[in-house]
């Protein structure tokens, strides 16, 4: 374990964690939301420090990245913990491992001993060209991310964060000159869902888009599209609006299907043309690059030049036939968004 970055020391050894917008105060002896933040006797410390619960080499379309290294590999890897508790979640049995009443083992939190040297030293030997902070929650272990970041950097890796955009200002404000590409979920665009699904707050995500936006990250955006939830016209236009509006019409939206897991098995997989209609209500509202997940479909996976039409990148899953471009549409030579 190591002492946590970012928190503030309160009366009767109580302290406020400041890694997420929960601002958790704990006691001593007790943990936050998250499982792996614990006040010990008023020091408040990341068990799950240098504990690797997952590490894979997996395409950089995975996380889903379509503008950042297209093609490339990228090392991932997570610890067990979250500061969510969805219903939905399909790593449970990691994000929520170190909860009371899931998974919980109070005196262990599972996970492979590893340090950033060794994390940094294997994404090299794998030809990865950057490192992934994934699967669970990156806010959650980032003492470790932190120092893999700083180090990764120094090796010329590049730096991905996908996360649930739940993270504090704080902590943002640190890791920002080390993240270069992030992912966020904007998984509904109602209080009232975040906090029945997810146990959160909507605006704090809202929030971080737009520090997000603000900063050099290279932002992409993704929806899980839950039937019955978050699928109809009037939400997903709102969801598109405040992306075009607030956030940017390069900003790459994916619109990804839903399937059955954990507290939601009961709930239908989404249809794949409730995922193309999706798709066009993002187009309608003037986005540039909307695209399907979870589904095979190459035109919806396909990066088109909001200019002239024309397929730069056709994918199916996660091959990609990249077309010879530079950046650059090869038949209007419009600058096409993102890091190639």
């Amino acid at each position: 374990m190591k002492e946590a970055l970012f928190y503030q020391k309160l009366n009767d050894q109580k302290v406020k964690c400041q890694a997420c917008s929960h601002y958790c105060i704990i006691s001593n002896g007790k943990r936050g939301i998250c499982g792996v933040k614990e006040n010990q006797d008023g020091v408040l410390y990341a068990l799950n420090y240098g504990k690797i619960i997952a590490r894979n080499i997996d395409p950089i379309e995975k996380k889903p990245l379509y503008h950042f290294l297209p093609g490339s590999q990228s090392y991932s890897i997570a610890t067990v913990g979250c500061n969510f508790r969805c219903l939905n979640c399909q790593n449970a049995d990691i994000s929520q491992a170190s909860k009371e009443g899931y998974f919980f083992n109070k005196k262990e939190i599972p996970g492979e001993g590893m340090s950033p040297e060794g994390i940094v030293a294997d994404a090299l030997k794998t030809n990865c060209q950057s490192i992934a902070y994934t699967y669970t929650e990156p806010t959650i272990f980032y003492e470790f991310a932190k120092d893999c970041m700083a180090l990764a950097r120094t090796k010329g890796l590049k730096n991905v964060w996908v996360s649930n955009g739940y993270f504090s200002k704080e902590v943002i404000n640190d890791a920002k000159s080390l993240i270069d590409a992030a992912n966020i979920d904007l998984k509904f665009f109602s209080n009232k869902n975040y906090l029945k699904v997810c146990g959160t707050k909507l605006q704090p995500v809202l929030d971080n888009l737009i520090r997000l936006k603000e900063s050099d990250i290279w932002l992409e955006i993704t929806t899980l599209l839950i039937p019955g939830f978050n699928d109809s016209e009037n939400e997903l236009k709102h969801i598109a609006g405040f992306i075009a509006e607030e956030i940017g019409l390069d900003v790459p939206w994916h619109v990804s299907a839903f399937y059955p897991a954990f507290k939601m098995a009961d709930v239908p997989p989404t249809a794949t043309a409730s995922i193309l209609k999706a798709v066009n209500i993002g187009k309608e509202s003037g986005l540039n690059y909307v695209y399907g997940g979870n589904i095979v479909d190459e035109k919806s996976s396909t990066t088109f030049c909001p200019h002239c039409k024309t397929p730069v990148i056709k994918r199916i899953g996660y091959n990609i036939k990249r077309m010879d471009f530079g950046g650059y549409c090869p038949n209007c030579h419009y600058k096409v968004s993102g890091t190639f």
